[in-house]
Formats: C-alpha cells, sequence, structure tokens
C-alpha cells in the first residue's frame, strides 16, 4: 500500500519561507528598487521567526541582496540561507516545491514535490530556469524531489491540511497550462489527491481583474483555519470584481469541508482598482501569508487598508498581523503570498 500523503496547511509551524530576491526589470519597469526597498519588508517580518532560504542566482547577486538588506536595516547573516539558483523570476509561489508529509510502515517523512512550469500558460518566456529551480534548490540541500509531469501552479491552489483543496476553475481547467488539451475536474481531482493526498476540491469560478494567471485562488479565497475561508468581496456592486467574486461567494457558501461539514466565511473587503503608470494591478488583500506566528498582509495605501487588517486581525487573533506594503510590487502582477513558498516543520514521528 502506498504511503498517505498530506499537504500540511499554510498556519502549521514551518521551518522555513522560500524567496526569491527580485532582479527583474521586466517585471517592475523603471520600479525595480522601489519594488526591493516593499519587499525588504517581508524579510524583515520574517527574521527571527523562522529560517528564510533566499534564492540568489550567483555569488555577485547574493552580495548585492545583502548589500540592499544591510542598507534597509535587515541582518543578512541572521536567519537567511542565500541559496545559488538562477531564476527568470521572482515568483516562487508558482515554481517553487511543494511540501507533504507521507506516513507508511516506516513512519512518518516530507517530500519535495515539483510541478511543471510554464510562466502561466506561455505568457513570459523565458521560464526554463523557473522550471528548473526547485529541482536545482532541492539539490543543494541535498533533498530529493519528486517530479510530476503536469503543470501546477502553488497560488492556484489552498488547502486545509485535512484534505480540502479550494481552487478556481478559470485557472485550473485552462488548456494553456495542458499545451491546449482540456482538463477536466476529474482528471485534475485525481492528480490533486495523488500527488498532495487532497480528499476534496472546492471549485471556484474565476479570479480578480489585472490577474495575469487566469484565476490564482490566492487573490479570492483564503483558508484560514480548518473550516474556516476568508473571502474578498468589493463593497460596491459596480465594482469590476463584483460578479466573479459574487459567484465565488455563492460558491463557497453551498460548499462542504472532506467530512461533508458546511464553511465559515469571513469577508474581506478588496481596495479600490490599483493602478502604477496606468497599468492596472491585481490587488487583492486575500494574497497575505501566514508564517510563524504572524501574517503578512499586503496593503496598496488605500483606506480600504485599515478594514482589511481589522478583519484578519480578528480572525487571526493567535498572530501578528503585519502589515506589508505592496503599492508598487503589485505592479509585477503579485504580492506577498505569490512571493513566498512554505516550508513545513519535518512531521513529527509516530509514538
Amino acid at each position: 500500500m502506498p504511503p498517505a500523503s498530506r499537504w500540511p496547511a499554510e498556519w502549521e509551524p514551518h521551518a522555513a519561507t522560500w524567496l526569491t530576491w527580485p532582479h527583474n526589470p521586466q517585471t517592475w519597469p523603471d520600479h525595480l528598487d522601489a519594488a526591493r526597498r516593499e519587499y525588504v519588508e517581508i524579510v524583515r517580518a520574517l527574521q527571527g521567526r523562522e529560517t528564510i532560504r533566499l534564492l540568489v542566482a550567483n555569488a555577485a547577486a547574493e552580495e548585492a541582496a545583502r548589500g540592499k538588506l544591510a542598507k534597509r536595516g535587515v541582518d543578512p547573516d541572521r536567519g537567511i540561507q542565500f541559496l545559488h539558483v538562477p531564476t527568470d523570476d521572482s515568483w516562487i509561489r508558482d515554481y517553487g516545491p511543494i511540501f507533504v508529509e507521507e506516513r507508511g510502515p516506516a513512519g512518518a517523512r516530507q517530500r519535495l514535490r515539483g510541478f511543471g512550469f510554464d510562466a502561466w500558460g506561455g505568457k513570459y518566456p523565458p521560464w526554463e530556469r523557473d522550471a528548473a529551480a526547485a529541482r536545482r534548490a532541492a539539490a543543494l540541500l541535498g533533498r530529493e524531489l519528486d517530479a510530476a509531469d503536469f503543470v501546477l501552479e502553488g497560488g492556484s491552489i489552498d488547502g486545509n491540511g485535512a484534505g480540502t483543496v479550494l481552487t478556481t476553475e478559470a485557472c485550473l481547467l485552462n488548456p494553456n497550462r495542458e499545451r491546449g488539451a482540456s482538463r477536466t475536474r476529474a482528471q485534475m481531482e485525481g492528480r490533486l489527491s495523488r500527488w498532495l493526498g487532497t480528499r476534496h476540491v472546492i471549485w471556484l469560478d474565476a479570479g480578480i481583474e489585472g490577474d495575469d494567471t487566469d484565476g490564482h485562488v490566492d487573490d479570492v479565497a483564503r483558508f484560514v483555519g480548518p473550516r474556516t475561508v476568508a473571502t474578498a468581496m468589493p463593497d460596491a456592486a459596480d465594482s469590476d470584481d463584483h460578479r466573479a467574486l459574487e459567484t465565488n461567494l455563492r460558491c463557497l457558501r453551498a460548499a462542504r469541508d472532506q467530512d461533508g461539514r458546511p464553511l465559515e466565511l469571513v469577508t474581506l473587503p478588496m481596495p479600490p482598482p490599483h493602478y502604477v503608470d496606468g497599468h492596472r494591478c491585481p490587488a487583492s488583500y486575500a494574497n497575505f501569508y501566514l508564517a510563524n506566528g504572524v501574517a503578512l498582509v499586503p496593503v496598496f495605501g488605500a483606506a480600504s487598508d485599515a478594514r482589511a487588517l481589522a478583519v484578519l486581525r480578528e480572525v487571526l487573533a493567535d498572530r501578528e498581523v503585519v502589515a506589508i506594503p505592496c503599492a508598487t510590487l503589485v505592479l509585477g502582477l503579485g504580492a506577498v503570498h505569490c512571493l513566498s513558498q512554505q516550508e513545513p516543520a519535518p512531521p513529527v514521528a509516530d509514538a
């Protein structure tokens, strides 16, 4: 009998957070330095809570990153492990490894899963270095990587640690992730079951305006507890996002978890439409990241920032909620969650 797999929830204890230092000027045209200043606040909020595994291209890139961190008052020698792994971009949520627990006759162990990556349906060539980054980083750490033969981005799924996954049809069933071939619910549910131990999938509809991923779920709805989902919903009925997010909300109200129980829903506001240099950006408070003892929440300099932080402080009362300025970072079409990937603590051996 094969080992049973489990994808731990993001709020469970971490051994580390994986990050990739921002380096591609095409991602933040004319704003790379400003994006880096905001990015350093992610590192600052994580430092001292868990190890930071920071991918940089080489020794020269490491020295440059060290200098930028130190200039902003972050000690690059405290809890930061620099991994020399060349990448095309910084969205490690989508090309980094996903960690699962396996329990079998020999006991419990942690495995790294690697999935195909094609820059969100071939939108941004080249992507070959990103596609190889999980394997290269795992090799540097002396870890094995189980490689799947299909595309799956970490931002397209969100789990509760008990076997239920949230996703959107617009992204996960998009034929651009399958070289033009159709994907079905049954096919993807089977793949998630095999590779992540998923027992139940909740299918939402679509994502938000400005999102180039075809609808990543980490901009629209996130588990904050085994049965509790924080879901984005704009105040105004004439918002560009209202129709899609209202449809998602109806799906969540009708959904059940892996044991057939209804979900508890918490509504997050949406910021007003956010533009940088005329470009519509996918600004969403749902793109938060849960690390050891803390929630890192993107903010955009909007009046709605305070309300979103208050909602998350209430629902995540056991964590410090830290605002991370993302008004420039989101020009790259992602925010805190997109830029991070959790490495759960190793599983505890069976007694």
